[in-house]
């Protein structure tokens, strides 16, 4: 491990894109395998490598949604939120808003309420015991269509869990335009809920424009296309609109060709506020520390760049002011004792 390895790995982090099933480990996603041997997915951890390595988006999406289908009750969903959380504790993760699907558990026939209940045990019990502070985004999987749209807007306006601070819209871009899903969007941000849907990843800039103009997002998911446009670039700079950049997961689904041509030194050097982040870490092979690690390479980044780069997602989240100001203190009197 080099010496900026030793201090991203310390460093207090908030992670704003990373997705609940999608962050299982091979340890948890074999032992819901074996509870549930129907499913194609191998109970060998080492077999789960091959069974992550993806020929391009749709079959990410494939492969997302078998594991999806091993989240078949209430213990499976506070099981895997727990330990979720347990792997973010090993990163320093202080804070996390984790984007979570509850259409696809319930239309499996976990009912809403227990699926709520489940996340929420676990949110406070990772709080009490592990130090993690959770916050749920409720996303709208685009690929299931509008009756996803109605159940995920109707659970989050209805039940909104304590720890419920954002909507949100993900899965496949391509055939999934951004606007039909306008009237969900606004029943959210009406209860209170900040916008933050997926786009630009495998589309391109008009899928950002689109979610900006047509749902008011607030941080955009991904937005790797951004740079395509530079009329866009400096709306995002110019309204401190943050993007969720998650470098190995576009290399991993094919929206950049390799990490080296990744554009986000193209959106820092427009201003452009970004965070860094995991996305469906280990299904890609990657963790959070990994991915500041490949963040300070494409940068040029030294400790005291990455800490600020840390603090970006501080400011971009949607934390409270006290919160916020802990977390950046936090991290000031990490850097200022290290002793690389």
């Amino acid at each position: 491990m080099s010496v900026l390895d030793s201090f991203i790995a310390g460093l207090p982090k908030a992670e704003l894109h990373v997705h609940h099933v999608g962050s299982a480990s091979p340890r948890i996603v074999a032992e819901l395998a074996a509870r549930h041997p129907d499913s194609p997915v191998p109970t060998d951890p080492e077999a789960l490598a091959d069974f992550f390595t993806f020929r391009d988006f749709a079959h990410f999406i494939e492969v997302y949604l078998s594991v999806v289908d091993l989240i078949r009750d209430a213990q499976d969903v506070r099981l895997l939120t727990y330990e979720v959380a347990r792997d973010m504790a090993r990163q320093n993760i202080r804070y996390a808003e984790l984007t979570v699907t509850p259409y696809s558990s319930t239309r499996r026939g976990i009912p809403d309420v227990a699926f709520v209940e489940a996340i929420e045990d676990a949110r406070k019990a990772a709080e009490a015991e592990l130090g993690v502070v959770l916050r749920w985004c409720f996303d709208i999987p685009g690929e299931a269509g509008l009756e996803a749209a109605e159940e995920t807007a109707r659970i989050a306006c209805e039940l909104k869990p304590e720890g419920l601070v954002s909507f949100g819209l993900g899965g496949p871009e391509i055939g999934v335009p951004r606007p039909q899903f306008k009237p969900y969007f606004d029943r959210a941000i009406a209860a209170g809920l900040h916008s933050v849907p997926h786009a630009g990843e495998t589309t391109g800039p008009q899928t950002i424009w689109d979610a900006l103009t047509e749902l008011r997002a607030e941080r955009v998911g991904h937005g790797t296309s951004a740079t395509q446009d530079p009329a866009l670039l400096a709306h995002l700079a110019e309204h401190r609109i943050p993007l969720e950049v998650c470098p190995t997961s576009n290399l991993a689904t094919r929206a950049v060709t390799d990490l080296d041509a990744h554009p986000l030194k193209e959106m820092v050097a427009a201003g452009v506020l970004v965070t860094i982040n995991s996305d469906d870490p280990p299904m890609f092979g990657t963790d959070l520390n990994r991915e500041y690690g490949v963040a300070a390479r494409l940068l040029d980044l030294d400790a005291r760049g990455v800490a600020e780069l840390a603090k970006n997602a501080v400011e971009a989240s949607f934390m409270d002011e006290a919160g916020k100001r802990a977390l950046r203190a936090e991290i000031d009197e990490y850097t200022a004792a290290w002793r690389g």
